[in-house]
């Protein structure tokens, strides 16, 4: 009987899954939108979620410069770094638009900028959109991206007369 015992476990050792959960959820964080299987998106949401609550709770200690804080702010701060730095690798690497690559601090990202936009909201940060089978195995495939609006560059049409 499997009572008390919650998540999948995709036929992987506990290592194998650990890994993947924490590749997945890297690049959910540095992108911001990926495409994986149905069950891998439902069991990514409860790990990055609790990330972003972990840091959430934090308050405007997250995104207040470090030369305005308390030493009692500084220290719950750096204890969530190291919180969230257990979990996710400290740098991603995302190749901008002009092929040169750029470097981000993925813990930061998700202590001051996913905490800030997440702020007034109670919980459920990612969304799940299914897409449809892959092609290979038939496994069915969805998109996990972070609700809200994401901090994307502004792009000016202009017109030609």
């Amino acid at each position: 009987m499997r009572h008390g015992n919650s998540g999948r476990k995709f036929d992987r050792n506990s290592s194998h899954r650990r890994a993947m959960f924490r590749n997945l959820a890297a690049n959910l964080v540095l992108h911001e939108r990926i495409e994986t299987t149905d069950a891998k998106a439902k069991e990514l949401r409860r790990v990055v979620e609790r990330l972003i609550t972990k840091a959430k709770r934090l308050g405007a200690v997250a995104y207040t410069t470090q030369d305005k804080l308390s030493e009692a702010d500084k220290a719950k701060r750096l204890a969530a770094h190291r919180f969230i730095g257990a979990y996710l690798p400290r740098w991603g690497t995302r190749v901008e638009k002009g092929g040169e690559p750029k470097k981000v601090d993925l813990v930061e990202k998700v202590v001051a900028d996913l905490s800030k936009r997440f702020a007034e909201r109670s919980g459920g940060y990612t969304r799940i959109i299914k897409v449809g089978q892959r092609r290979g195995d038939n496994a069915p495939l969805s998109i996990i991206e972070w609700v809200g609006e994401a901090k994307a560059e502004k792009t000016e049409v202009v017109a030609e007369k």
